[in-house]
């Protein structure tokens, strides 16, 4: 199918209208929101903050948890992907934005807090991540389901470099994914790593040309959309839980979700759909 292209930076206006008309409520300023892929099943968020580098300001936070929002309501959608430009994801947090804040306004504000509501997102999210992740760029990336990556990608997290650390999740999500050495050697000096390093070290699924990415992406998040919604939301929590959770307790929760599915009719479709040698028809939202 014919390749899929971002919009040019000059196509999303300062408080101009949403691309597609995906997200109900105020025009966007940081973001281009549209529904894409056949179906037009798959929400696609483009950071587009081009002169810092789609630089994580409270208003582009702000805006994304809106978009999210509306595509998690929306039952077109199945998936979702999130993704920059070719020169950058994101560069990180804005640090003009961070720099005067005091302890007293970061705690009592719970700076930052707001950026864990894109975890809990229900339907699943793919990264297609291009150029620069640092900082915040790169725990917004690990905040994602699943993390597909151009060859020219960078991840780092360099908050040592400017005398503090990883604030939402960095040192967190990089350790589970990557382990403690590679983890605390990226922490400790701010280094990068690349692409490729970063899927031998299990923080990304795949790595494709730079022009190749966003359509790997939008497919991958297509096949997940064909599934039940439901069941996607469970195999999502399921696998959370992994992460998130001790053996005994991650088990607990998968027998709880499995056998949950067998109260709804998507798993009654499927394995009817199986025997009977069909395509199924899911239905449930």
């Amino acid at each position: 199918r014919p390749r899929h292209r971002l919009p040019a930076p000059a196509r999303v206006r300062p408080n101009g209208p949403v691309s597609g008309g995906a997200a109900a409520g105020a025009p966007f300023q940081y973001l281009s929101v549209q529904k894409t892929g056949a179906r037009q099943s798959v929400g696609l968020i483009q950071l587009n903050r081009p002169q810092a580098l789609n630089a994580l300001c409270e208003g582009l936070m702000q805006e994304l948890r809106r978009a999210l929002g509306a595509l998690e309501k929306d039952p077109q959608v199945g998936a979702i992907v999130i993704t920059g430009s070719q020169k950058a994801f994101a560069a990180g947090a804005d640090i003009k934005e961070m720099q005067s804040k005091t302890f007293q306004e970061c705690y009592s504000g719970g700076f930052l807090a707001g950026w864990d509501k894109v975890s809990l997102v229900r339907k699943p999210i793919i990264a297609a991540v291009n150029g620069y992740a640092l900082g915040g760029g790169c725990e917004l990336a690990m905040m994602c389901d699943i993390i597909y990556a151009g060859e020219k990608a960078q991840f780092g997290q360099p908050e040592i470099l400017l005398g503090t650390i990883p604030g939402a999740g960095g040192t967190q999500r990089l350790t589970r994914a990557v382990g403690k050495s590679l983890a605390m050697e990226m922490v400790l000096t701010g280094d990068r790593i690349s692409a490729a390093e970063a899927k031998e070290a299990g923080l990304v699924s795949k790595v494709f040309p730079v022009e190749k990415l966003l359509d790997a992406a939008i497919s991958c998040a297509e096949k997940i959309a064909s599934n039940s919604k439901l069941v996607t939301a469970m195999a999502k929590e399921s696998v959370n839980a992994a992460f998130e959770t001790t053996l005994a307790e991650g088990t607990r929760t998968e027998k709880r979700l499995f056998y949950a599915t067998f109260a709804t009719d998507d798993r009654k479709e499927g394995m009817t759909a199986f025997v009977e040698k069909r395509k199924a028809n899911f239905t449930d939202s």
